[in-house]
């Protein structure tokens, strides 16, 4: 006998996921019995057999319940070590004990477990689920799990993105039944790579526990098992793919109807019905729904987004699932982006597992719209998941804020392990890439996969090749790329390439930034591969500030900023206590400087799709990279806010071709302006203006004519011409661009093209001979202007100056330069009165950086107080300056570390500083209250 089936699709307009249902469930979080298994015994004397020792909570990791082992010198780590034996660096060593280990290379847990670890818990099931399909979800385990239901084995899962569901019908009872889990977070079997965000300690910890939903759900002998949706942008229509499944061993017969609704609104279309035969077992069953001509699109300013609920009907047995789409068409056309055929510009930044107070990811929404909410207040509309996949509340926060995702499959195949040799990682990523795909595909800001990042092995090519070819044959709402960082395949809908920064791996001081004058005249053409694929450039930035040890405090959770302790006492040890603030403020100043070059270097490039930055905030593993203008917790720290971020980082943004910003009186700026527009629509009848200025005066102004502004970027607005007169007196300029609201500005310098001898009396030399000794001896006034190289090792010779702060940090670089954060001085010195200067490096600071040594202070017999100050790497903490001065005798010195006396006549910045520091010395201020012999000087030199 044929049963009749009905099965309703509609669309609620409650905020329902794709795995949300309304079916009988037993919420399973609360108190559980545990006990850790260090030495594997529990499945050889069966556990799960017996009553466990401990208890713990879930939701909840081990460390968040107070398990596991303190943390010493011999703890074991998931992650790569640069440097094992640290705990001897003399960098490091005279600020651990053993009583108080502070890890210097990532945040350190309370605890710390790696190994297999039993939960238990005593469930009841109730009569009415008698003949019921039994499924339990663990929303997400870390990592593999083992289940047993009353003494009997059921199975193993080890997925680190999607949830683990097993099917525990057969196995219990109706009444109390014993649920035993195993957990177990080594790297076992499958090594996806032990710096892989998904489980590495350097982000956001080898944790060991179950966190989100763990419940059971019970369905009937007919359910709805999957929904996938494939939305049809130009047909405003969408193609429904539901799993059904049929546990009897009877043809049932289904009338099958849709109706959509928009979730802000709760506006509902027209029903559509079909019907459909289900045989025993699983069936699949397709059928396209129109949304209508008024349909509504989805993307990063209109984030519209539809629910369809599915209800499943037969006789009294029904069930219900209900799955969010939006309807969209992300794919690429010529070397860009397009979604729903307009141009899209990809602003984005990583987001690495970087969760401080719990050590895993959130599975609640709240903490995924405090995230977007600095993302966008950023001008940034992208996320990248950096080697892992985040929970689905991260993909429904996205969808409703309209933030694009890359989503990657829990690995970096490097170092420990490899891809495509046959290894175990291989099948695993086929089989994560379609649990992520069945699991979230259907949400609209899930428009890009990779397998993950950065592989390795010969045969990686070959695998991936493989990989995207299948994607794209199956699966056409999102585009895919091979890896993050390489390879560059043929088959790849995008690269995602290092190549298109101010500063790549190993360029040191050779890079555009620190190898090349200050200037915005260039862009990435000629770093693209020139395949006609989009190119999206991976983990641009990397630029680092000094730490903020007033952030300490706010790690009141599982993992503790004791590299933060380490630092800040170094600094005290180091005598510079007191300077951890405008360290920070200094260091932050050209930190964010530098992201600007970056990011207005990638939006001038023509056909570009867009950036991904390393990073918008802190990444604290790796050495503790210290990348972000947002600390950990995504929160400001005090050097730049959204707004000011937003004026060079945003969906339209004023670009400048400045060939120079450093000017002679009576050169001419002429520089051609242009405009990166990626709104959501045309700017009609703009006037763009101009404003040069010096502080709050404007000096002069001007159109550049009403214009129609389209969709793009490299779109020339006009020019700016201006000569400078000669005033004699140097100063600080700002270009300012205005574009309907969205204004952005550079600084610029103008120096007197002629300058007069302030005295003949002050001696100005490289080195110091006898002449010059036997003067200061008797009262001169010397300026010792030394040479770039003339400094000794553990004089100041050892240090790497360059303009920039430092690239990621030094300590997993091997000590790449530069290997300071920029400047710190007073900018009301008297010795800088003609050298306009804010308290930190600004651009007219590049000539004296990449001229100069870094002198330490801390050699002398006396304590130095620096006119101008480097700020050195957190780890080294050495007191370094840039100029000070100090009495030698009856004399006075003025040691530069800039070299100020080399091909001065090109170098208009080191010209205007020495004649700033001749005025100096040449008047009654100059006055050292420091003193050293000869002998201390002369022995700073090579």
């Amino acid at each position: 006998m044929k049963t009749k089936l009905i099965l309703i699709l509609f669309c609620a307009a409650s905020i329902w996921s794709c795995s949300n249902r309304k079916v009988a469930q037993i919420d399973l979080s609360g108190e559980w019995q545990f006990q850790t298994d260090p030495d594997d015994r529990g499945e050889l004397e069966k556990w799960y057999n017996t009553d466990l020792q401990e208890s713990v909570r879930l939701p909840g990791s081990m460390v968040e319940n107070g398990k596991g082992n303190d943390i010493t010198l011999e703890t074991k780590w998931t992650g790569g070590i640069q440097n094992p034996e640290w705990y001897k660096d003399p960098n490091y060593a005279p600020y651990t004990d053993a009583e108080n280990i502070r890890f210097p290379f990532w945040l350190q847990p309370d605890k710390k477990y790696t190994g297999a670890a039993w939960y238990q818990k005593t469930i009841t099931i109730p009569a009415n689920w008698e003949g019921k399909n039994i499924k339990l979800n663990l929303e997400r385990p870390h990592w593999e799990s083992k289940i047993w239901i009353n003494g009997e084995y059921v199975g193993t899962q080890n997925s680190l993105a999607t949830p683990h569901v097993y099917t525990v019908s057969a196995l219990l009872k109706i009444g109390e039944n014993t649920l035993t889990i195993c957990i177990d977070n080594r790297i076992k079997e499958v090594d996806p790579g032990i710096n892989s965000h998904s489980i590495t300690d350097h982000t956001q910890s080898n944790w060991n526990g179950i966190v989100g939903d763990i419940s059971l759900r019970a369905f009937n002998k007919i359910y709805i098992d999957d929904i996938q949706l494939f939305p049809d942008a130009t047909n405003k229509n969408v193609t429904i793919k539901a799993t059904l499944i049929n546990s009897g061993n009877e043809l049932q017969t289904s009338d099958l109807s849709a109706v959509a609704s928009l979730k802000s609104t709760g506006t509902k279309n027209a029903a559509k019905s079909q019907s459909f035969e289900l045989n025993p077992g699983e069936n699949e069953i397709e059928m396209i729904y129109p949304l209508g001509e008024d349909a509504l699109l989805w993307d990063e300013f209109n984030p519209n987004v539809y629910a369809l609920t599915v209800n499943l009907k037969s006789g009294r047995e029904s069930d219900s699932r209900t799955a969010d789409f939006g309807l969209r068409e992300f794919k690429p056309e010529d070397t860009r982006f397009v979604i729903n055929g307009r141009p899209v510009f990809l602003r984005g930044t990583l987001e690495c597992a970087i969760f401080p107070l719990t050590g895993y990811p959130p599975t609640q929404t709240d903490y995924w719209r405090k995230i977007y909410t600095a993302v966008k207040a950023h001008g940034l509309n992208h996320v990248r998941f950096h080697s892992w996949c985040p929970p689905k509340a991260a993909f429904e926060v996205a969808d409703e804020m309209g933030v694009y995702l890359q989503v990657e499959c829990s690995s970096w195949a490097n170092q420990s392990t490899k891809l495509g040799s046959g290894l175990p990682i291989d099948k695993y990523i086929w089989d994560e890439s379609k649990r992520i795909v069945k699991a979230y595909g259907n949400h609209p800001s899930f428009v890009m996969l990779a397998y993950g990042n950065e592989p390795g092995g010969p045969n990686y090519r070959d695998f991936l090749t493989e990989f995207v070819n299948y994607w794209k044959a199956n699966d056409n709402r999102r585009v895919y790329t091979s890896a993050a960082g390489w390879p560059a395949l043929p088959v790849n809908q995008y690269h995602d390439i290092p190549a298109p920064r101010i500063q790549g791996w190993g360029e040191q001081l050779n890079s555009i930034i620190n190898g090349q004058a200050p200037k915005t005249d260039y862009d990435w053409t000629n770093k693209l591969p020139g395949d006609g694929i989009p190119v999206v450039s991976h983990e641009i930035g990397q630029w680092c500030v000094y730490p903020n040890f007033k952030e300490i405090e706010k790690y009141t959770g599982v993992l503790k900023a004791k590299n933060f302790e380490l630092f800040q006492e170094s600094l005290e040890a180091h005598n510079m206590g007191e300077l951890a603030d405008s360290f920070l403020l200094a260091s932050g100043k050209i930190q964010a400087l530098c992201y600007k070059a970056d990011i207005e270097a990638a939006l001038r490039t023509p056909g570009f799709a867009g950036f991904q930055l390393l990073d918008l905030h802190d990444f604290p593993g790796q050495g503790t990279a210290l990348v972000g203008v947002l600390d950990p917790f995504w929160e400001e720290k005090g050097y730049i806010s959204p707004e000011e971020y937003s004026r060079f980082c945003n969906q339209t943004v004023p670009l400048a071709r400045l060939q120079k910003r450093i000017f002679n009186e009576g050169d001419s700026l002429l520089t051609d302006i242009e405009v990166a527009h990626f709104g959501e629509k045309p700017l009609e009848a703009i006037n763009p203006l101009w404003k040069l200025k010096e502080e709050d005066k404007v000096i002069a102004e001007g159109t550049l004519g009403q214009q129609n502004i389209p969709v793009g970027n490299c779109i020339q607005l006009g020019k700016i011409a201006y000569e400078f007169q000669p005033e004699n007196r140097p100063r600080k300029v700002t270009v300012e661009v205005s574009v309907g609201d969205f204004s952005n500005s550079w600084d610029l310098w103008v120096y007197p093209a002629q300058l007069s001898t302030i005295s003949a009396e002050i001696i100005v030399i490289n080195k110091l001979d006898k002449q010059t000794i036997s003067a200061l001896q008797n009262g001169a006034k010397v300026l010792l202007s030394t040479k770039k190289g003339s400094i000794k090792e553990g004089y100041g010779g050892e240090v790497g100056i360059g303009f920039s702060s430092i690239f990621w940090n030094t300590a997993w670089t091997n000590g790449q330069k530069p290997h300071t954060l920029g400047i710190l001085c007073d900018p009301n010195h008297p010795a800088l009165k003609e050298f306009p200067t804010e308290y930190h490096s600004n651009w007219q600071w590049w000539d004296a950086m990449s001229h100069s040594n870094a002198l330490r202070l801390d050699v002398f017999s006396k304590p130095v107080q620096p006119i101008v100050r480097v700020i050195d790497d957190w780890v080294t903490n050495r007191p370094l300056g840039l100029l000070f001065e100090a009495r030698v005798g009856k004399g006075k010195l003025l040691v530069s570390g800039v070299d100020l006396t080399t091909d001065l006549e090109n170098r208009p910045e080191a010209r205007q500083l020495k004649f700033s520091l001749e005025k100096y010395m040449a008047g009654d201020k100059f006055s050292p209250s420091d003193e050293l012999s000869v002998k201390e000087i002369q022995e700073m030199f090579n």
